[in-house]
C-alpha cells in the first residue's frame, strides 16, 4: 500500500517553474485513502523534491530541507491569548507539523481589540479549544495538541514533553519563569516575547542564558499594566517570535540571542545584550 501512496503524489505532481508541485487536497486525499497522517504525506512529498501546493510561496525562502524539517517538529505554545494566537496562526500557515498550545483562560470583552481567536461569538470560552479548531481550519496537515491549562510547576514538563522548543506567549514573569525552567530541564529553547502599549521586545532564550525579567525589576507585569495593549502591537511581536521558531526549525541563519526591543510609536529599534549584572544597549 506504501508504495501504491508515494506513486500517486509522484504521478499527480507537475512542474510549475522551477519547482514540482503537488495539489494539497491530493495530498489529503492519498492521506486517507492510505491510512496515514496528511503530515506524513506532505513530508514524504518535501523530502522527494515535490512541493505541497500550500507551501509554495514559502519554499523561496525556507526550501523543501526547511519545509521538511517544520512538518517533522512539534512545538509549544505557552498562552492563546494576544501574542498566542498570531503566533499559531503563522506557525499552522507554515506547516509547523506538532503544534501543542496551552492556556486554562477563556475570552473575555476586553480580548476583542486585539485577539485574532476572539470574536463576539466567543466569549466566555476556551482560549485553548478555540486554537485547536483555528489551527485546523487552517492547515489540516498540522497535528494540534491543545490543554485547556495554565502553566503551573507541576504540568510545564508534561505539556513540553517532546517540543524541539517553546515559544512564550505569556503575561507575566513568573509565568514565563515556569516556561523557562521546564525548558532549561528538556534543554530546549525557548522563544520570548513581552508588549505593552507601543512597545514590544523578543529574543531567544538557550538554556543557560539569563532571561531580561532577571535583569529589571523582576516584578510579575509590567508597563501594560498602564499603557494595555492596542491592536498592532501583539500582532507585530507575534510575527518576530513566529519568525524566530521558524528559523531555528529550520536551520536559517544565527537565532535571536540579544533583546529586540521596539518602539512603535517612534520606530526605534535597538538590540539589547543580556549579561549577568545588567543590560547594555549597543
Amino acid at each position: 500500500m506504501s508504495a501504491s501512496w508515494h506513486d500517486i503524489i509522484e504521478s499527480q505532481s507537475f512542474v510549475s517553474g522551477k519547482m514540482r508541485l503537488i495539489p494539497w487536497r491530493i495530498c489529503r486525499e492519498t492521506a486517507e485513502m492510505a491510512g496515514i497522517s496528511p503530515r506524513e504525506v506532505e513530508l514524504w512529498a518535501c523530502r522527494n523534491g515535490i512541493c505541497p501546493s500550500r507551501y509554495e510561496r514559502s519554499i523561496g525562502t525556507l526550501g523543501l530541507e526547511g519545509q521538511a524539517r517544520l512538518l517533522s517538529s512539534r512545538v509549544a505554545v505557552a498562552g492563546c491569548g494576544g501574542l498566542g494566537g498570531w503566533i499559531i496562526e503563522i506557525l499552522a500557515r507554515t506547516g509547523v507539523g506538532k503544534i501543542v498550545v496551552a492556556d486554562g483562560d477563556v475570552f473575555s470583552d476586553n480580548n476583542l481589540n486585539r485577539q485574532m481567536l476572539c470574536d463576539e461569538n466567543s466569549i466566555g470560552k476556551s482560549k485553548a479549544m478555540a486554537a485547536k479548531a483555528r489551527a485546523q481550519a487552517v492547515n489540516g496537515a498540522v497535528e494540534i495538541t491543545a490543554w485547556n491549562e495554565f502553566l503551573t510547576p507541576d504540568n510545564a514538563d508534561r505539556i513540553l514533553s517532546g517540543c524541539q522548543l517553546a515559544v512564550d506567549a505569556l503575561d507575566g514573569n513568573n509565568a514565563r519563569s515556569i516556561l523557562l525552567s521546564a525548558c532549561r530541564k528538556l534543554e530546549i529553547p525557548m522563544v520570548h516575547g513581552a508588549i505593552g502599549g507601543f512597545w514590544g521586545q523578543c529574543c531567544v532564550l538557550l538554556p543557560e542564558d539569563t532571561p531580561p525579567w532577571e535583569l529589571a525589576s523582576g516584578a510579575d507585569k509590567g508597563i501594560e499594566q498602564l499603557t494595555g495593549n492596542p491592536p498592532f502591537t501583539p500582532m507585530f511581536i507575534a510575527s518576530i517570535e513566529a519568525a524566530e521558531a521558524i528559523r531555528l526549525i529550520a536551520g536559517i541563519g544565527e537565532s535571536l540571542r540579544k533583546l529586540l526591543w521596539c518602539d512603535l510609536k517612534n520606530h526605534e529599534y535597538y538590540k539589547v545584550e543580556l549579561g549577568t549584572k545588567g543590560v547594555i544597549r549597543n
